[in-house]
């Protein structure tokens, strides 16, 4: 942690997550990475996913996610674990040098797609099909 007097301690990542200043968003919600879809039934359950409260689905470095943002019941109102000595070791891990770092130092979270919803996917979807049409059309002029 770096300290500069007269300033407020400004963690470092290699540090891991300074939990006693965050607001625990990581407690939110969890996500879980879903198969890429091929088929039209896959993307079909995806849309389904989203027409669910709560929901967002979100692809990372080409992986997709699906992301339930449900409160952890042991989240205290001072944003503490009420779990801590006891919690899972996926919260252990979660944030440490050399892992994926936490919300904490990427507030700007920029991922390939985000879909917060049905009609976002629906949209992109729809968008995807044209350019897929459009780029065979194109092959067959050319052939």
């Amino acid at each position: 942690m770096l300290h500069e007097p007269g300033k407020p301690p400004v963690p470092k990542e290699e540090d891991g997550g300074p939990c006693h200043l965050c607001n625990a968003a990581c407690c939110r919600y969890f996500a879980l990475q879903i198969d890429k879809p091929k088929a039209k039934q896959d993307f079909d359950h995806i849309r389904w996913y989203l027409c669910h409260e709560g929901v967002a689905v979100w692809v990372d470095d080409g992986d997709w996610y699906l992301e339930v943002r449900t409160v952890c019941r042991h989240l205290q109102p001072d944003n503490t674990c009420g779990i801590y000595e006891t919690r899972p070791q996926i919260c252990r891990d979660y944030g440490l040098p050399g892992e994926d770092p936490c919300e904490f130092f990427t507030k700007d979270m920029e991922y390939d797609l985000y879909f917060p919803d049905d009609k976002t996917f629906d949209t992109w979807y729809a968008e995807r099909k044209a350019r897929k049409k459009a780029k065979k059309h194109k092959k067959r002029k050319a052939a």
